[in-house]
């Protein structure tokens, strides 16, 4: 059902390689090219939805959905081993056991949250431990065969580069449903967070908001895994968001600076990494060192945050 549409990604990415772009330079290399795209996709969710995460001080509830998907991948691996899928199938199987297991996860926290009372970091907290320890548990025991399908340090660390056409395809139409359903039901979703009785005073199911809004969140944080790394989708989830929060006088204002920071330190992120693996290959041809591309791109996030934090008074004022 990928096939056409990553063939169409393909020619695109061709189309932009055959740009007029110097030899040798950052859109020369269609790896790079499909990193970008990948990284930019990830970075327009992000700051659609970190808005809202923000908003409705989620940050420690999308941390969670991402560290529990390392038990989803662990039973993803397990099945593709007990199954004996073939390997070119196997990146495929895994995302998808993923996702349904993410969303499992979070409708299941949202659920028990609203049946016990108890506290939302109490039965986060409690999920995150469970699906840690079987995490290691899976992780173990296809690390104790000889077959070896993924890498966990690309899965911690994220890895643009190696992303592929599918991927990439299925990050774009994610992106066309969280922008379908923001312009619909943002408003409803907004509302149910702020104030619920006023919510159900105007007929908005807040619980059936609530449960949408962690759907989307869970299929973003679940597909960007590859792209971002474990440790690192929170960041750029939350980071930009509370860099629109320091300059935006309104929510309206903050959605958008969101998208905004978000897409402009994936892209400068991206290209910075280049540049600096670049100039340390010139100086140590033989040790191939690399700074990656996940971390520059949280880190300059960190840093238009601490400037906001200092200029965002003024920037108000104006």
């Amino acid at each position: 059902m990928l096939d056409l549409p990553a063939e169409w990604l393909e020619s695109f990415i061709g189309l932009i390689i055959s740009g007029p772009w110097p030899d040798e330079s950052y859109l020369t290399h269609d790896i790079n090219v499909r990193a970008l795209l990948a990284t930019l996709v990830v970075c327009f969710l992000c700051g659609a939805l970190g808005s809202l995460v923000v908003g409705n001080r989620m940050a420690f509830f999308s941390d969670a959905l991402a560290h529990c998907a390392f038990a989803g991948v662990g039973f993803g691996l397990l099945l593709c081993l007990v199954t004996d899928t073939p390997d070119d199938l196997v990146r495929q199987r895994i995302t998808l056991i993923m996702v349904c297991f993410g969303i499992a996860l979070g409708l299941l926290i949202a659920l028990v949250r609203d049946q016990t009372g108890l506290a939302s970091d109490t039965v986060i907290g409690v999920f995150f431990a469970g699906s840690i320890g079987f995490g290691a548990i899976f992780m173990r025991l296809v690390s104790s065969g000889r077959r070896r399908f993924f890498s966990v340090e690309e899965f911690i660390f994220g890895n643009p580069l190696s992303a592929r056409n599918w991927e990439i395809v299925l990050l774009i139409g994610l992106a066309l449903v969280n922008a379908v359903v923001l312009c619909l039901l943002y408003n409803s979703l907004v509302l149910a967070s702020a104030n619920p009785s006023l919510a159900l005073s105007r007929r908005v199911p807040v619980r059936a908001a609530r449960y949408l809004f962690i759907v989307l969140l869970a299929l973003m944080v679940n597909l960007s895994q590859q792209i971002t790394g474990t440790l690192l989708i929170n960041g750029l989830v939350i980071v930009p968001a509370a860099t629109a929060a320091n300059l935006a006088c309104n929510l309206r204002q903050m959605f958008w600076y969101s998208i905004g920071i978000a897409l402009f330190v994936g892209g400068a992120g991206s290209v910075l990494s280049w540049e600096v693996s670049n100039r340390l290959l010139e100086s140590f041809p033989r040790d191939h060192y690399t700074i990656g591309v996940s971390g520059p791109i949280v880190v300059l996030s960190v840093v238009l945050f601490a400037l906001s934090a200092v200029v965002g008074r003024w920037v108000r004022r104006a």
